[in-house]
């Protein structure tokens, strides 16, 4: 007998299917495709059985045959319109992503990351977009007069934001309490015998910064002290800002003594600008950040800061856009999420 005539010895092993699962989790199949493609609509018992089934099965979904069923990408799109260097130097744009991936990892999730820079490239974006090549878009770093979001809202494409463009915002998003956060850290400021404090924006097309301005305001008539105008100066989220804005505040109020700067990149840069220019922090000016971030712990002295939960943020806009995904305007919530004063050594 040749080679060829011989029985094959090879095993054939079969791939376990839905059916297997559906029957080892005691449910029906719509149960498990709606498990697997990250439905809400399933009972926290349901998903525990099949998510169990699943993996003492070994089961890998024939993600080609799902894509030409459900006409899904399996991918999510996490845009950035904003400066790349600010992406790699700020703390706040890794922490939304990390908690953003960790969200979306357990729903099978390929994750994208798209930078704009400007309007060709939002033009191409939409283009991309509306050939239906994601199942949705998270965007982080919105400005007020962003278009992009009502695009994407045109062409049905679910879609969840990081902050809001104004209180009307017709999209789901997720944002820290940020009004919250500021008057929290002037409170503290204030409660510590300050009196001339002053403050360092974000960039004012942004919901963040100027809630953040606002809750600096709210604090200080609280506490019945004046708001005056020439202590608040702009900055635009970076180290360079933050030193530019402390100069000029300096300049204005050279007896100033209490600084709070709407991000701890922009709180770093301020006390840079303190120390070259003869100050002490915090003997002769205080200075509290916003975000907690890394760089608040390695300020020197250890920056006093407010956290905000940024992982959560992230993973919190994962969960919300999945629910878009699979109903779609079950996602479009607004969701706040508790901010923290961590007392440090600047303030």
């Amino acid at each position: 007998m040749s080679p060829a005539d011989q029985p094959s010895t090879t095993a054939v092993v079969r791939r376990p299917t839905l059916n297997a699962v559906a029957a080892r989790a005691g449910v029906g199949r719509g149960t498990v495709s709606r498990v697997i493609n990250g439905s809400p609509k399933v009972s926290d018992r349901s998903r525990a059985a099949v998510e169990q089934a699943i993996a003492e099965l070994g089961y890998v979904p024939n993600r080609a045959a799902r894509s030409l069923v459900t006409r899904r990408t399996e991918s999510v799109a996490l845009v950035v319109p904003d400066a790349q260097t600010r992406l790699f130097s700020e703390p706040y744009f890794s922490g939304i992503i990390r908690g953003v991936s960790a969200g979306l990892a357990s729903a099978g999730m390929q994750l994208l990351l798209v930078l704009v820079r400007d309007q060709q490239e939002y033009d191409r974006l939409a283009g991309y977009l509306s050939a239906q090549r994601v199942d949705g878009v998270l965007m982080i770093a919105v400005h007020r007069d962003d278009t992009l979001p009502d695009r994407l809202d045109e062409l049905a494409v679910p879609t969840v934001l990081a902050g809001r463009r104004g209180d009307r915002e017709p999209l789901g998003y997720v944002r820290a309490d940020n009004v919250g956060g500021a008057r929290s850290a002037v409170g503290h400021l204030l409660a510590t015998g300050r009196r001339t404090v002053g403050t360092i924006t974000g960039s004012l097309d942004m919901d963040a910064a100027q809630d953040r301005v606002d809750g600096y305001r709210e604090a200080l008539r609280d506490a019945g002290v004046a708001v005056d105008e020439e202590l608040i100066t702009d900055g635009d989220f970076t180290e360079e800002g933050g030193r530019a804005a402390m100069r000029e505040l300096l300049r204005r109020r050279p007896g100033l003594d209490a600084v709070f700067a709407a991000s701890d990149v922009m709180a770093s840069g301020a006390v840079l600008e303190l120390r070259a220019s003869g100050r002490r922090v915090p003997d002769d000016v205080a200075v509290v950040g916003f975000d907690d971030s890394i760089v608040a712990r390695h300020t020197d002295p250890p920056l006093t800061s407010v956290r905000q939960p940024l992982e959560e943020m992230g993973r919190t806009m994962a969960r919300l856009l999945l629910d878009e995904i699979a109903d779609p305007g079950s996602g479009r919530r607004a969701v706040v999420l508790p901010t923290e004063l961590v007392v440090r050594g600047s303030a």
